[in-house]
């Protein structure tokens, strides 16, 4: 056998017998001991390399077999084997992991349709001026290409290609590359749409779309504080970061441009304007100076087309009561029509009354009770033209008239208009190549994620729905730019494949692993330990968090979720926690996994393409301070809860 056999059998039988020292005697030993005992193995076989899935699911079985062979030893095999059956099934059944394969295959899609190197480039040209731009715009596009494919180890991995080297060159420190290339890249698994908030969901029962509602402002706040760490670090520490030189910001502007610039205005709106009117264009194409003006009016016509639509929201008239209506056919009638009409019906409906209960049924008094109820007929013959008569009222009021638009729609298009009017001040020909490099790298892969995550918040489609728009817009994209091709499609079919069978396998062993665990007690005596530790809510919440911190040392974050969030979600009503509150914490905290050594993998997958005189400690060292401001963030968004809940609690009232 092999020494790492050798090792890792030697490191478990070490663990049972400091499992036999630690627990009561074999005499008062009970199942749940044995429960927690397997939680115990299952951790450190993870921790040794062994496969997570079948490591579930092995110990699941051998264990779940104890539990029923101390119940019923002649059913025991059967019992287990139906048990992972039904629980496999469970797992299948699951609506909520459909959505799964298809943001993954999204995500293989944007990620070969080679987008990142121009946005890369356009964010970095369009931050030039900002203190630390390179890796501000590392952060920026790690952060919008993770959220577009949620692939934590090909955006590392491409950042690591792509801006390691640009950094480094340009006089970066390593640390503070290798920071902001991991924790951006990382951003993906926290920013919707995120399949460890699936995960999650499908774990603890809780709704997909209240959980992408509500990480949505925490991953954003995340990325800020990046940022904000870099910006400070810039100024600070300039050697860390020093500022973007002169030769790198320089734009070529195509032949037009320079002729315009220079002969009629450097700005782009008096330039093309005057290039049109005038006759000093002759050696422009007038095709390529209105598609280009085209193109620089487009914020213009962004905001006109937002704040027209926000005009005829605010201003949309009342809606008419239809209860008006309905009270016209019955009641509002005259005093006079009201009286005459209420003394007929009187006189016709008591004669038969009387009529009728004085004699018996059968006799001759039947022809004399047929002419009140005739004339009763008779006389209650023109109330349909009054109710018809009624019904038509309404149909005269005149049309409802549009609400006056409130002061604060004023104040904001003033302040639109004031902040266009300046963009256009300062608009020259040189940031339009820039705004035209965006349009190209940035805008379409935004435009994607908002339509996706703008259908699943705003209840248009369901995750899976959305998941399916978002594979045909990554088809889209691939083919707009012309990558979509036999050999990317097989790959990422293939790559999604993979990835899908590892989720769902690692779902079906973490759900025979709990349900074990729940068969042999382990559960109860966690509880009845934390129940019996007398905590408050504020005690519990800081403990749960400090030990999925620690957690995310040894493992990564699908095993913290299938295997730690079974434990605790029970805990949840006892402290009187919301389940989508703490999943948020969960979601925050757990960015830690890919940024905690020493299973950091987002550290493995950059330097695996990082020059050798980068070594695995510079990375780590650099990994530190953004692994504190993300519990910074915990901290933040537990202080102030509405930075998370404020979106459901105003969407899904």
């Amino acid at each position: 056998m092999k020494k790492e056999v050798w090792f890792g059998l030697t490191i478990m039988a070490m663990v049972v017998l400091a499992a036999f020292v630690l627990l009561p005697a074999p005499a008062e030993m009970s199942n749940g001991h044995l429960g927690l005992l397997m939680l115990a193995l299952v951790v450190v076989a993870i921790m040794l390399g062994f496969p997570t899935a079948f490591t579930l699911m092995g110990m699941g079985m051998i264990f779940a077999w104890i539990a029923y062979k101390s119940q019923n030893p002649d059913l025991a095999v059967q019992q287990t084997l139906d048990l992972m059956v039904q629980r496999a099934y469970s797992v299948m059944s699951n609506d909520v992991l459909i959505s799964i394969p298809l943001f993954v295959f999204m995500g293989y899609l944007i990620e070969r349709a080679n987008l990142i190197e121009k946005l890369f480039k356009s964010m970095h040209l369009a931050m030039a001026r900002v203190p630390g731009s390179l890796a501000v715009a590392t952060i920026v596009t790690c952060a919008i290409f993770a959220t577009a494919t949620g692939i934590v180890g090909a955006v590392v991995t491409l950042m690591g290609l792509l801006a390691l080297p640009a950094m480094l060159r340009a006089g970066y420190s390593v640390q503070l590359s290798a920071g902001a290339i991991t924790a951006g890249g990382c951003l993906g698994i926290l920013i919707p749409p995120s399949v460890m908030l699936i995960v999650y969901g499908a774990t603890a029962g809780v709704s997909v779309v209240k959980l992408y509602a509500g990480a949505f402002f925490p991953g954003i706040m995340l990325a800020t504080l990046y940022v904000l760490y870099v910006i400070i670090i810039a100024k600070w520490k300039p050697h860390m970061a020093p500022p973007m030189s002169a030769e790198d910001r320089i734009v070529p502007l195509p032949a037009f441009a320079q002729v315009v610039s220079k002969d009629i205005s450097s700005t782009v709106l008096p330039g093309l304007i005057g290039a049109i009117k005038g006759k000093r264009n002759a050696a422009v194409p007038m095709r390529e100076l209105l598609n280009h003006l085209g193109i620089a009016l487009l914020p213009a016509l962004a905001v006109a087309a937002i704040m027209g639509t926000i005009y005829f929201k605010v201003t949309a008239p009342l809606p008419v009561e239809a209860v008006e209506g309905v009270v016209a056919m019955g009641g509002e009638l005259s005093d006079s029509a009201a009286t005459e009409e209420e003394g007929e019906s009187i006189s016709g409906l008591s004669e038969p009354e009387e009529e009728g209960l004085q004699q018996p049924p059968g006799t001759e008094a039947a022809p004399a009770a047929a002419e009140p109820a005739a004339q009763a007929s008779q006389e209650a013959t023109p109330a349909p033209a009054v109710v018809t008569a009624a019904a038509e009222a309404p149909a005269e009021v005149p049309a409802a008239e549009r609400q006056e638009a409130p002061l604060s729609f004023w104040i904001g298009l003033a302040s639109c208009a004031v902040a266009l009017a300046i963009f256009y001040a300062y608009f020259s020909f040189v940031r339009l190549e820039i705004f035209k490099m965006l349009l190209g790298s940035f805008f379409p892969l935004a435009l994607m994620i908002l339509a996706v995550l703008g259908t699943i918040v705003f209840g248009l489609a369901t995750p899976t729905e959305a998941a399916a728009m978002g594979s045909l817009g990554g088809l889209l994209l691939a083919a707009a730019y012309r990558r979509l091709n036999y050999v990317v499609l097989r790959e990422s079919v293939y790559l999604t494949a993979k990835t899908s069978a590892m989720v769902c396998w690692l779902f079906v062993g973490s759900s025979i692993f709990s349900a074990a665990f729940a068969l042999l007690g382990g559960q109860e005596i966690i509880n009845s330990w934390v129940l019996g530790m007398d905590l408050t809510p504020v005690q519990f919440m800081i403990l749960a968090q400090v030990v999925i911190f620690l957690l995310g040392w040894p493992l990564e974050w699908t095993e913290i979720i299938v295997i730690f969030m079974p434990i605790f979600i029970p805990l949840l009503p006892h402290f009187g926690i919301d389940p989508l509150f703490f999943g948020l914490l969960v979601a925050l905290n757990l960015q830690t996994a890919f940024l905690s050594p020493p299973v950091a993998m987002a550290a493995f997958y950059l330097k695996g393409v990082s020059p050798p005189h980068v070594t695995l400690n510079q990375i780590f060292a650099g990994m530190l301070p953004f692994m504190a401001i993300q519990v910074f963030a915990i901290v933040l968004l537990y202080m102030f809860p509405a930075i998370g809940m404020w979106l459901p609690e105003v969407l899904y009232k």
